[in-house]
C-alpha cells in the first residue's frame, strides 16, 4: 500500500558558515527518509542564539555555492527577509500554508523539520513549541558531544511528548503529516563553524572541513580573519 504522503525536509540553521557536517547529514537524510525536496533555511535574527558573524545575505550565498549541484537541494530566505526576531513555528505555519494551498503535487506533503540534538533538549524555550508538532514531524540528529541516547537527557516538560510521539522507522512519517519525533542514525563528523571559525582567526586552514566554493568566497571576502571576526 502506497503512503499517504511525501516528506519534504526543513533544515535550519545559521550556517556561518555552511559546512561538510550540515551537507552529509542533509544528504543521508534525504536517503533514509526519501524526501522529495530539502530546503535549507538560514536563520535571520534568532532568539535563542548569538547573533551569526556573517550577514545573512552572505551565509545565504555561501548556502547556495555549497548545494549548487545538488537538484535535491535549495535555499529558502524566508527568514533572513523577517524583520525582528524569528521564530520557527511562524515558519513552519507559511510553508505547511504553501504546500495545502499553492503547491501542486500527487500526494500531500508532511514537512520535516530537522534540529540538532543540542536544540531539541532546550525546545520548552521556543516560542510556542507545542504547536510544532501540530505542523510538522521533528527529525533529530545526534552530533558529537551532544548525543540523545535516554530520557533522563531530556528535561521533564519534554519526557512524556518524546515517549508518546517517538517513531522507530522513518516510514511512519509518510502516514501522518505531522506529530512524530524520528531520531535516525547518521555520520557524526566533528566539524563546526565555531572550530572552522577558529581556524581561519588563528590564520591555519579549512580546507577539507567545507566545500572549496565555499573556503573561497570565505577568502574573497576576508571572513572571520582576526582583524575582520565581525561581518
Amino acid at each position: 500500500m502506497t503512503a499517504p504522503y511525501s516528506l519534504v525536509g526543513i533544515y535550519g540553521g545559521t550556517f556561518d558558515p555552511v559546512h561538510y557536517g550540515h551537507l552529509r547529514i542533509a544528504e543521508e537524510l534525504s536517503d533514509i527518509l526519501q524526501l522529495d525536496h530539502l530546503f535549507f533555511l538560514p536563520a535571520g535574527s534568532p532568539r535563542l542564539r548569538n547573533a551569526p558573524f556573517v550577514s545573512s545575505a552572505h551565509r545565504t550565498a555561501m548556502l547556495q555555492a555549497a548545494i549548487h549541484h545538488n537538484a535535491l537541494f535549495s535555499v529558502d530566505d524566508r527568514e533572513i527577509k523577517r524583520l525582528g526576531p524569528t521564530y520557527s513555528v511562524e515558519t513552519l505555519r507559511e510553508i505547511r500554508q504553501e504546500y495545502q494551498t499553492h503547491h501542486s503535487t500527487d500526494k500531500p506533503v508532511a514537512l520535516c523539520f530537522i534540529i540538532g540534538s543540542d536544540a531539541f533538549i532546550k525546545l520548552p524555550l521556543w516560542y510556542h513549541w507545542h504547536e510544532l508538532f501540530e505542523l510538522c514531524h521533528l527529525i533529530i540528529t545526534n552530533r558529537p558531544g551532544t548525543a540523545l541516547n535516554t530520557l533522563s537527557d531530556l528535561p521533564d516538560e519534554l519526557k512524556a511528548i518524546y515517549k508518546h510521539r517517538v517513531v522507530t522507522t522513518a516510514t511512519a512519517l509518510k502516514n501522518s503529516a505531522n506529530g512524530y519525533i524520528f531520531i535516525p542514525s547518521t555520520t557524526l563528523l566533528d566539524i563546526s563553524s565555531t572550530k572552522i571559525r577558529h581556524l581561519i582567526a588563528s590564520g591555519h586552514s579549512a580546507r577539507y572541513l567545507l566545500p572549496e566554493a565555499v573556503l573561497h568566497y570565505i577568502d574573497q571576502h576576508h571572513f572571520y580573519t582576526k582583524n575582520n571576526a565581525i561581518i
